[in-house]
């Protein structure tokens, strides 16, 4: 199941890319908010003040977190990048998160807590925690970090954020 966002409410559409093939145009009806829109399949693209343009595919090159599906979100794949990764609930007025996530979970921040990931010296990546703040905190394991607490987080750390858990997946895939 492939979904895709209604332009004008946020809305989630899902449907069943399968039965269509790559390069098809499709037209939706939003069931929220009534609006039509189109999506070519095969192409991402994204709506900006200067038109439509083309997204590229991610970059997984520094690392990536893999959401772990529940009641409030599906699986999701999301890369990281040299720096600060903000990391929270995916809003459409929300700017400065750098990996949102799509969810429902109301316990989730906008912005919830910050991935930082620097080049180490023998080529590989180092990667710390840290929580925004947020008002539900965040949970490495099953520790809570506190306030103005950063860690170093390894190959396949495990991340709550709220109702919602993560999985850090370090660049080279060898715990530091």
């Amino acid at each position: 199941m492939k979904r895709v966002f209604c332009p004008k409410c946020d809305n989630q559409v899902s449907f069943d890319e399968s039965k269509y093939p790559e390069g098809k145009t499709l037209a939706f009806v939003c069931p929220r908010c009534g609006a039509q829109f189109k999506v070519k399949l095969g192409v991402k693209a994204r709506r900006t003040d200067k038109g439509v343009e083309e997204v590229k595919e991610p970059d997984f090159s520094c690392g990536y977190i893999s959401v772990i599906e529940n009641v409030f979100a599906y699986k999701q794949e999301l890369p990281l990048t040299l720096g600060d990764n903000v990391i929270g609930r995916r809003n459409k007025d929300t700017d400065g998160v750098d990996v949102p996530i799509v969810t429902s979970d109301p316990s989730m921040g906008r912005k919830h807590c910050v991935i930082h990931v620097k080049k180490a010296p023998d080529g590989g990546f180092v990667y710390t925690l840290r929580d925004f703040p947020s008002l539900t905190g965040t949970f490495l394991g099953n520790t809570l970090l506190g306030k103005k607490e950063r860690v170093r987080v390894e190959d396949e750390a495990i991340v709550t954020i709220g109702a919602t858990t993560f999985i850090l997946h370090a660049a080279d895939g060898v715990k530091e």
